[in-house]
This record gives structure tokens, C-alpha cells and sequence, in this order.
């Protein structure tokens, strides 16, 4: 939900910060080619050439990280300004800038304010009047046109539906995020009750057929010693193959590393039986992240990912890492073997290997991320990025 949150923030900003530009680079073509004299020229190329520095910084800026909310709005004000001040200073050229204010109306819509939008949006109607009605006191051979009022009536309308169309917008993004919160909580609520099931099954088997397979095991053992029948080879070889197989279900299922001593020991143990596999060349940089919130979801991540690379990758050298990165948890997993296609995830998943596809869900839904990077030949590396996570737990 944060992710999403950000990225209806962020979007805005960028993309009015993006519009500018050309929209500077027309205003300076339009009055280059306009042929008026200025009345001060000097002057309406320093406020250009400030304009458009300050616009490129700007730029530079929101593509760099999250800037104040209000000085996204704020910079839409200044563009008005601005065309203003150039129009007053350019005369007879005004008449070629004033369109640029229809222009100045669209770009305030992509704002997520509609208060602000409106002030905005009216405040730009008003400023094109003012121009009119400065310029035809300055020549009086042009006057103020009738024109003007309707051309200030398309504004005014230009403002109420640029403000319409923001908070239509508005109350879209806040339905999406309602309605990404409510699915976060579903999947939480269906993976702790996984994780309850899992538990009570794993619980179940240790103290039952576990339990009743090792007295088994035990008594066979004073039989075999008595009799001395190598009849009774087999059998004891296969109790002993049973009863590893069910302690590994109850282990996959419920591990008890994972909730004793926590995230980095649990993928430390993975990576253990991982080398028992196959003759791998592991090289793993884990920091100790404690015991977080997301824990069970980055070990199933670290599980899945290692038996895929056993099962399909055919690598040789894997390299595991685990840290925490301000409020998340970043476990990277890449191996040396042939990849694969990222894009065939989709059809993966439709052919009924859902466990990478089924990851991918599970962390999309919860607010994480996991991101595939492979080429056929060339290995693979996968990010995973965890949910939010409030405190470092020990």
C-alpha cells in the first residue's frame, strides 16, 4: 500500500515537471517567430532563461526523490507568474503568449488537490484578463476586445473542469487505496491462518506418527538383536527413511529455527541443506535482521527460490544475501545457472508451477516487491523486498 501511496504522490509532480519544458520551448519558439518588437527584450529573455534553468533543476529534483507536497502547486503558481510578467514585458508579442494559459489550466489537473486546483485554474483565468486589460491600456489602438470575456468565460469553464476532473481522480485513488488495504489484510489473514494450520499439522505429526514411528523403530531394534534375522534389515532401513522423510514434512512445515531464533538463521539452515543437495559453491553475506513481521514470507521467498534453482537452474555458484534497508528487508538470491525468460512467468503459472508466480502475488498484495532479472544463459538474480516493517525485532 506504501508503494502505492508514493507512486500516486510522486506522478504528479513528475509529470507536470516533465510538461514544462516543451511548453517553455514553445513559448520561446512562438515569440521567436511572432516578428513584434518586445518592449523590453533584454528583459523577456532573462525571465525566459531563468525560467527555463529553474524549470530543469526542478526537473532534476522530483526525478531524484519526494519533494514538499506544497511545492508542487506552488511551482504551477509560479509558472503563472511568469507567463504573466512575459506577457507584460513582451508587447505586441502578448497577443502570441496568450494562449499559453489555456494551456497552464491542464497542467494544474494533475494535481490531487481540487481546492488548490480551482484557486489555481481561477487565479490563471484572472491573469489572462489582467494581461488584456493592461495591454490595451498600453496601446490603444488595440483596446480590450470583446473576445476577451468569452476567451476569460472558456477559462473559468477550463478551471471548473480541470477541478471536476481532479477530484473525480482524487476519489479514484482513494477507492484503489481502500481497496489495496482491504486486500493486503485478506492475504495477511489467509497467510496467518496458513500458518496456524501448518503449525497445528506440524504439532500433530511430531507427537503422533512421529513419536509412534521412532517406538517402532526402537522396538525393532530389540528384536533384531535378539533374533539376528537380516530379514530384518529392510525393514528397520525403511523405518528409518520414514521417520527422516516426516521429520522433514514437519520441518518444512513448521520450522522450528524460524521461530526460535529467527529470519537469519532460519536462511542460514536453508542454505545448510541447500549445499547437502548438490555440490554448489554458496556464497551467502546475511546480516542480522532479527525477527521481523514478514519473516514467514521471506523464508518461504528464500525456500522456493533455492529449490528452483536446484530443480531448474542447473547453476553452480549461488550467492544469498539478507539485510535491512531503512524499514524493509532485502533478500537477494542470484545463481550462475541458465535462466530463464522473466516473461514466461505468466505461462508458468498457467502450466501449474504457481510457486514463484504465487510469491510474486503474496508480496505485490502485502506491499513488497520481488523483482526478476534473467536472460537465457546468463543466470538469474531475484530481489525480494519486504512489506513495511515498524521495529527491529529480537
Amino acid at each position: 500500500m506504501d508503494r502505492i501511496a508514493s507512486f500516486f504522490a510522486a506522478e504528479p509532480v513528475r509529470v507536470t515537471a516533465v510538461l514544462r519544458l516543451p511548453l517553455i520551448a514553445l513559448v520561446g519558439a512562438l515569440v521567436w517567430i511572432w516578428d513584434v518588437d518586445h518592449w523590453l527584450p533584454g528583459f523577456y529573455a532573462a525571465v525566459l532563461g531563468v525560467w527555463a534553468t529553474a524549470a530543469v533543476l526542478w526537473l532534476v529534483m522530483v526525478l531524484r526523490g519526494p519533494v514538499p507536497r506544497w511545492a508542487d502547486w506552488a511551482s504551477t503558481g509560479v509558472d503563472v507568474l511568469v507567463i504573466v510578467v512575459l506577457c507584460l514585458v513582451s508587447g505586441g508579442a502578448t497577443a502570441a503568449l496568450l494562449p499559453v494559459f489555456f494551456l497552464l489550466p491542464i497542467a494544474v489537473a494533475f494535481q490531487d488537490r481540487p481546492t488548490l486546483t480551482a484557486l489555481l485554474g481561477t487565479g490563471t483565468a484572472i491573469a489572462y484578463l489582467a494581461v488584456w486589460i493592461v495591454y490595451s491600456k498600453r496601446d490603444d489602438s488595440v483596446g480590450l476586445p470583446d473576445v476577451v470575456y468569452t476567451q476569460f468565460g472558456f477559462l473559468l469553464w477550463s478551471a471548473a473542469a480541470t477541478t471536476a476532473l481532479c477530484a473525480v481522480l482524487v476519489r479514484r485513488q482513494a477507492r484503489v487505496l481502500r481497496l489495496q488495504e482491504v486486500r493486503r489484510q485478506l492475504v495477511s489473514e489467509a497467510m496467518q491462518a496458513d500458518e496456524r494450520h501448518n503449525r497445528e499439522v506440524a504439532e500433530h505429526l511430531h507427537d503422533g506418527p512421529l513419536q509412534t514411528l521412532l517406538a517402532a523403530h526402537l522396538d525393532l531394534d530389540e528384536v533384531r538383536e535378539r533374533a539376528g534375522d537380516p530379514a530384518l534389515d529392510a525393514v528397520h532401513t525403511a523405518l528409518q527413511q520414514t521417520a527422516a522423510a516426516l521429520r522433514s514434512t514437519v520441518t518444512e512445515l513448521h520450522p522450528q529455527v524460524l521461530a526460535q531464533l529467527g529470519l537469519t538463521p532460519a536462511v542460514r539452515e536453508l542454505l545448510r541443506q541447500f549445499e547437502s543437495r548438490g555440490n554448489y559453491v554458496v556464497d551467502a553475506d546475511l546480516d542480522d535482521v532479527g525477527k521481523p513481521e514478514s519473516q514467514q514470507l521471506l523464508y518461504r521467498a528464500a525456500r522456493e527460490l533455492l529449490a528452483n534453482i536446484h530443480k531448474h537452474a542447473g547453476a553452480t555458484a549461488v550467492r544469498v544475501g539478507l539485510s535491512r534497508r531503512g524499514d524493509r528487508i532485502v533478500l537477494t538470491v542470484t545463481d550462475d545457472g541458465k535462466g530463464f525468460d522473466p516473461s514466461m512467468l505468466e505461462q508458468y503459472v498457467a502450466d501449474g508451477h504457481i510457486g514463484l508466480g504465487s510469491l510474486l502475488a503474496r508480496f505485490g498484495a502485502m506491499g513488497g516487491s520481488m523483482q526478476v532479472s534473467s536472460e537465457d544463459g546468463y543466470g538469474t538474480q531475484v530481489t525480494v523486498t519486504s512489506p513495511p516493517e515498524p521495529a527491529v525485532k529480537k
